[in-house]
C-alpha cells in the first residue's frame, strides 16, 4: 500500500468526491430532481477531463450508496438509468482519453444488464494510464470492510491484507483528498478505511455546478495543508531531537 506522504510529494494524487446536491440544484431551479441527476453527469465529465491536469491519478466518486435504495422507487430507477447511459455513452470517450474505469461496491443487486456493462467497461478501458476513474455503486464502506476481513480468513487480518482486499487486489493508494459538495460535512459511509488520513474539503457548491475552477480551488487548499500522519510538523520537530522527532523528520508515522 503506497503511503499518502509519497503521493503528496509526487503529485499522483488519489482524490475522492461525494457528489452531493443534485436534488437541491434542481429544486432551486423549479425542475424535477431527475434534472439535477442528469446535470450531475455533466459535472462528472468536466471533473474527469480536468483531473489529470491537476495531478490526479486516481479519482473515486460516490455515485450510489447502499442506503440509496431507500429513496423513492422512481428516483432509484432514474439513477440506474443514468448509470446505464453513462456506461454506454461515455465509454468510448473515456478510452480515447486514456481513462481506466472500474467500479466498487456490490453488483448483485443492480438491475439486469448493468453489471455486465460495468464488466465490459472495465475490460475495454483496462489499459487506460492517464486516470483511474473508480465509481462507487451500491457501495457501503462498512460492508466493504466486513467483506474484506472475511476474505482474509483464515489468514491474519493485517492492514496490508485488508487494503489489498478492499482494492480488489490492485495497488490503489490511500485517499489524499476527499471533497464533498453541497455544504454537507459528513462521510456518509464512503471509503472509511482508505480515507483514514485524507484531507477533507467541504464546499457549498452544488454538484451540478462543480467545475474545473472548483477542483483547482480544492487542490490549492489541499496543498497548503500540513500532513503529519500522527507525527510532528517539520517546524515542530526542529527543536525536538528525541527519537520520535527524528522519526517524524524521516517521514515515519506516529
Amino acid at each position: 500500500m503506497q503511503s499518502n506522504s509519497q503521493n503528496q510529494n509526487c503529485d499522483r494524487l488519489h482524490v475522492a468526491i461525494i457528489m452531493d446536491g443534485n436534488g437541491r440544484w434542481a429544486s432551486a431551479k423549479g425542475l424535477p430532481r431527475e434534472a439535477g441527476h442528469y446535470a450531475g453527469v455533466a459535472a462528472l465529465r468536466r471533473t474527469v477531463e480536468g483531473a489529470p491536469g491537476q495531478g490526479i491519478a486516481t479519482l473515486t466518486v460516490y455515485a450510489f450508496s447502499a442506503d440509496n435504495w431507500r429513496r423513492p422507487a422512481p428516483e432509484v430507477t432514474t439513477l440506474m438509468s443514468i448509470l446505464q447511459s453513462y456506461l454506454q455513452n461515455e465509454l468510448a470517450r473515456l478510452v480515447e482519453a486514456g481513462v481506466r474505469l472500474t467500479a466498487i461496491g456490490r453488483r448483485d443487486r443492480l438491475p439486469d444488464g448493468i453489471a455486465a456493462l460495468i464488466g465490459h467497461a472495465e475490460k475495454a478501458s483496462a489499459h487506460g494510464a492517464k486516470l483511474h476513474l473508480r465509481i462507487a455503486v451500491d457501495y457501503s464502506a462498512r460492508d466493504a470492510i466486513l467483506a474484506a476481513a472475511a476474505a482474509c480468513a483464515p489468514g491474519p487480518v493485517t492492514r496490508e491484507a485488508l487494503s489489498r482486499q478492499l482494492a480488489g487486489g490492485a495497488a490503489i493508494p490511500d485517499v489524499d483528498l476527499l471533497i464533498r459538495t453541497s455544504g454537507e460535512q459528513r462521510l456518509s459511509d464512503f471509503l472509511l478505511w482508505e480515507a483514514a488520513y485524507a484531507e477533507l474539503y467541504f464546499t457549498d457548491r452544488l454538484w451540478p455546478d462543480f467545475g474545473a475552477d472548483d477542483l483547482e480551488a480544492a487542490l490549492r487548499e489541499f496543498r497548503t495543508r500540513d500532513r503529519r500522519f500522527g507525527g510532528l510538523s517539520s517546524v515542530e520537530a526542529v527543536g525536538d531531537r528525541s527519537p520520535l522527532a527524528a522519526r517524524a523528520l524521516a517521514g515515519g508515522r506516529g
